[in-house]
């Protein structure tokens, strides 16, 4: 995935943040001098995950298969004495997929913040739970057979081991998302039905305008 690309869409996601009068801490504007400056609060942000992160999920196409995401406050799975909980803002652009995947340790809560509708779909294939899943106190008679729409205001509760996807919905524009769950760990408790990467491949085409998260040592 080219930086440019990268770029491109965290300035996206700071549009989206202005226009709905969101604040982010101040390292979240940091650029990468600033990372350098302040090596030990760099290391405490990548060792919590904290910060920005786009990908296209390995496949190469990221306005079809992508997400934009930043991770405003984290624990480390396994660390009692760090936060048990975690909250991230996820920018979903209309018709762009997140794929399939479920998580054996973090139990979330995805919320429509503004912009359009999320479709939600949950599938069977490479779950290894059957929870019921809930849309704001109500449990989905059956999950797997259409997807869900969450409009603006309205969260769905996903269960652990639970295999899903979300998409903004085609024509309603793109999608202002927040997640609230269990402490998060990209690298370890994420599992694709498909084989797929969780990260990018970055080509150099530009300077960054921010460090992502997995980069920010």
């Amino acid at each position: 995935m080219e930086r440019s690309r990268i770029n491109t869409a965290i300035r996206s996601a700071e549009a989206v943040l202005e226009r709905h009068g969101w604040h982010l801490p101040d390292w979240a504007n940091w650029t990468p001098k600033d990372h350098a400056r302040e090596p030990d609060l760099a290391a405490y942000l990548h060792e919590r995950q904290l910060g920005w992160d786009v990908t296209d999920f390995g496949l190469g196409d990221f306005a079809r298969q992508g997400l934009t995401l930043f991770c405003v406050r984290n624990g480390r799975q396994g660390d009692v004495s760090s936060l048990p909980y975690a909250e991230k803002l996820l920018f979903v652009a209309e018709g762009q997929v997140t794929p399939f995947h479920a998580h054996k340790v973090k139990l979330e809560d995805i919320i429509v913040r503004g912009g359009g509708n999320l479709m939600v779909a949950f599938s069977p294939e490479g779950s290894f739970d059957s929870a019921p899943v809930m849309v704001d106190g109500r449990e989905v008679a059956d999950p797997y057979s259409a997807p869900v729409r969450l409009r603006p205001g309205q969260s769905v509760t996903i269960p652990r081991g639970l295999q899903h996807s979300f998409w903004g919905e085609e024509g309603r524009g793109d999608v202002f998302v927040a997640e609230v769950s269990q402490s998060n760990d990209d690298l370890t408790d994420n599992y694709f039905r498909e084989p797929i990467g969780r990260f990018a491949s970055i080509d150099e085409d530009e300077p960054a305008h921010r460090l992502l998260w997995n980069e920010s040592r």
